[in-house]
């Protein structure tokens, strides 16, 4: 379901199941941080559209339900390393958008947001594992083909931002 179709609720709603992330399955390893970039992305979503403060958002997410069985930590990293630096992670994929950031389909610019603070922040997670997790986002949260463009904007920009890692010419 896309994110703009999804409720946060409210604490009073946080029993429903419809207040959940979508379930994973069972030993999924890393599922914690999977659940973690998961509620990011849709906390990022909320920001951008309604400007909610961070604190805000984070007790709105933790009295709906939507902060257990993730890493809580990284859910709070994620969000607010994105929100407080959003204006230069924009700028360094910025360079291989087909289209102005502001055009972007919101879901896809949250995404492009945490997975570009990840390939320059999180240098200990690598840059496929980056790709990879933000693609499956893409496909969880985008549009139709919107993991595709969301690969190839972090496939360039990894390049940029971890040109050590990445292979050369591919």
């Amino acid at each position: 379901m896309p994110i703009e179709n999804q409720s946060l609720g409210d604490a009073a709603d946080s029993s429903d199941d419809d207040d959940r992330l979508p379930e994973l399955p069972p030993r999924m390893a890393g599922g914690a941080r999977i659940r973690a970039r998961m509620a990011a992305v849709q906390a990022l979503y909320q920001w951008r559209m309604t400007g909610t403060e961070l604190g805000a958002l984070v007790l709105q997410f933790a009295q709906a339900g939507r902060l257990s069985a993730l890493d809580r930590e990284y859910f709070e990293t994620l969000l607010r390393g994105v929100a407080y630096d959003a204006e230069a992670l924009e700028a360094i994929f910025d360079a291989h958008l087909s289209r102005p950031a502001a055009q972007l389909d919101p879901v896809e610019h949250a995404i492009l947001l945490l997975a570009t603070y990840e390939l320059r922040d999180r240098v200990e997670i690598p840059f496929a594992a980056v790709i990879n997790e933000a693609t499956n986002l893409a496909k969880v949260f985008g549009a139709t083909d919107g993991h595709r463009f969301v690969n190839g904007v972090l496939d360039a920009t990894a390049r940029d931002l971890r040109a050590r890692e990445t292979p050369a010419g591919d």
